[in-house]
C-alpha cells in the first residue's frame, strides 16, 4: 500500500478555514412592511396632534402642573428603560452578554417604553410647547425620529432573536451591523437631546417666572 503525503496548503491562497460566514436574518414580509408603515403613521399622528394641541390649546395652570409631573413620570419611565435596554445591547456588541439576553429585555421592556412615550405625548400636549422657539422645534422633533428609529429597528430584533443564542456581532453582515449601530447612535443621541432640552427650558421657565 503506497502511502499518500498530506496536502501543504498553499501560503500565496488566503486561509478561509476560520472564516465564519456572516449570519443572514430573513427578510421582512410584505404583511411586516405594512404593519410597520401603518404604525410609523399613528406615531406621526399622535406626535402631531400632541404638538397642535400644546401650541393652540391654553389649557390652563392646574393642567400644565399635572402635565408636567406627567411629563416627568413619563421620561424616567422611557427614558430609564431606553437606557437598560441599550446599555445590554452595547455589552452584545462588545461580546460580553449573548445576543438573546438584549433581545428578551427589549421584548419585556417594550410595554413600558412605548406606554412611557404615549404618556410622554399625552403630557407634551398640557405644558404649552413654545413653537416659536428654535430650540423646542429640536426637541419635539426629537422625539418624533426617536419613535421611528425605535419602530425601524424592531423588526430586525424580532430576527435577531431567532439566530443562535451565541451569535456574536461579528457574525452578522456588514450593512445588519450597521444597521445597529446607527439605530444604537440616533436613539441615544434623541434621548439625551430631549431630556437635556426639556431640563433647560424647565430651568428657564422657573428663573423667568414663565
Amino acid at each position: 500500500m503506497t502511502s499518500v503525503a498530506p496536502v501543504r496548503p498553499d501560503p500565496s491562497q488566503p486561509d478561509t478555514s476560520q472564516v465564519e460566514p456572516a449570519v443572514h436574518p430573513a427578510p421582512l414580509t410584505r404583511r411586516q412592511i405594512q404593519r410597520l408603515l401603518l404604525l410609523g403613521l399613528l406615531c406621526t399622528a399622535g406626535w402631531l396632534a400632541s404638538v397642535l394641541v400644546g401650541h393652540f390649546v391654553d389649557c390652563g395652570p392646574v393642567l400644565h402642573r399635572l402635565g408636567l409631573a406627567g411629563h416627568i413620570l413619563a421620561l424616567v419611565l422611557s427614558f430609564g428603560t431606553i437606557l437598560v435596554v441599550d446599555w445590554l445591547g452595547l455589552l452584545w456588541l462588545l461580546g460580553k452578554v449573548e445576543m438573546h439576553a438584549s433581545g428578551k429585555l427589549e421584548a419585556a421592556a417594550k410595554p413600558l417604553i412605548w406606554g412611557g412615550l404615549a404618556l410622554l405625548l399625552a403630557s407634551g400636549a398640557l405644558i404649552d410647547p413654545d413653537l416659536t422657539n428654535p430650540v423646542t422645534v429640536v426637541k419635539l422633533v426629537s422625539v418624533l425620529i426617536l419613535m421611528l428609529n425605535g419602530l425601524s429597528i424592531a423588526p430586525a430584533m424580532h430576527q435577531l432573536l431567532a439566530l443562535p443564542p451565541r451569535t456574536r456581532f461579528s457574525e452578522l453582515t456588514r450593512s445588519l451591523r450597521l444597521r445597529l449601530m446607527i439605530a444604537l447612535s440616533v436613539s441615544q443621541a434623541c434621548w439625551w437631546t430631549a431630556v437635556l432640552i426639556g431640563l433647560i427650558n424647565s430651568t428657564l421657565r422657573r428663573w423667568t417666572g414663565a
